[in-house]
């Protein structure tokens, strides 16, 4: 594994964690009348709080970009799952709360599971699918999961909508990932020209934009506790799917190491569950906003 990648994908993580908790300590306090509106991100742009979460979700992005650009998606996703440690150490500076056995275990898990990932699955490079059925069906599934789930969270905003429409936002997340990978890849052999020709950064964009507004709403209605999690979870399985469904990543496939690399999943699923329920996340979600009766006045 280079160096450089790890580098660039951690600190992809550092700037996505931090600016994740910056998101929602603003969205929360945004009208529930924008949910799922574009009009939560214009109000969202007159707090300076959510702006500077948001240009350090960019710099993350940005970062992660150029990991992505230099390494494997299999092997960057699992490392910027770990923005949650450091969401955490925010949260837990402003929370003053103690790690404690259950953040040492997820913190545990979360790094042993992505370890455990990497050695066993020593993800390399290959030749990317030329297939457009292959593209297509991939692509297709994990935005018709995100659609699926966005529906049923607009039925149960306040109960299980905000977890859904995390997933959601990770899936785009992770396909988005893979097409940024594409559109390096289009920039660096034919130059701006073949970059804007293909339809990858056009849809980059769009994903992001789309996920942005599910994100927004998820920390709108919900604590970090409920969103981030399904978030962090669903992004690098996404990721990765796509990495070796269409994009050419190989992973070793004998049984010891499928296990190893299921094992490691699991264990980053379940260390980043514990780490979102921790007591120092943010419980703090956004209430309802009753309008305030003006006296009657005596005629």
């Amino acid at each position: 594994m280079s160096v450089l990648v790890l580098v660039l994908s951690v600190s992809a993580a550092c700037c996505l964690g931090f600016g994740f908790v910056l998101q929602q300590n603003a969205a929360q306090r945004a009208p529930l009348g924008d949910f799922l509106s574009p009009r939560l991100l214009l109000d969202l742009m007159r707090v300076p709080r959510w702006l500077g979460g948001i240009a350090l979700m960019a710099a993350g992005m940005g970062l992660g970009a150029v990991a992505l650009g230099q390494g494997q998606l299999s092997l960057v996703e699992p490392l910027l799952a770990t923005n949650l440690l450091f969401a955490l150490a925010l949260s837990r500076h402003q929370t003053k709360q103690p790690l404690g056995r259950q953040g040492w275990a997820g913190l545990a898990l979360l790094a042993g599971g992505v370890s455990a990932f990497i050695v066993a699955g020593q993800p390399e490079g290959g030749t990317a699918v030329t297939d457009p059925v292959r593209h297509w069906l991939i692509i297709g599934v994990m935005v018709g999961l995100a659609m699926l789930f966005t529906t049923y969270a607009k039925r149960s905003r306040l109960s299980s909508g905000p977890v859904l429409l995390a997933l959601a936002a990770g899936l785009l997340y992770g396909v988005q990932d893979a097409l940024t990978r594409v559109s390096g890849q289009r920039f660096s052999e034919g130059g701006l020209l073949e970059l804007l020709t293909g339809w990858q950064p056009y849809a980059v964009l769009v994903l992001g934009v789309t996920g942005l507004i599910l994100v927004q709403s998820a920390f709108e209605t919900a604590s970090l506790r409920m969103s981030l999690p399904a978030l962090t979870a669903a992004q690098p399985i996404a990721g990765i799917i796509c990495g070796v469904g269409f994009l050419g990543d190989r992973l070793r496939m004998d049984p010891g190491a499928l296990a190893w690399e299921a094992a490691g999943l699991a264990a980053v699923v379940a260390g980043i569950v514990l780490l979102g329920l921790h007591p120092a996340m943010p419980r703090g979600a956004a209430q309802p906003r009753v309008p305030q009766l003006q006296p009657l006045r005596p005629s």
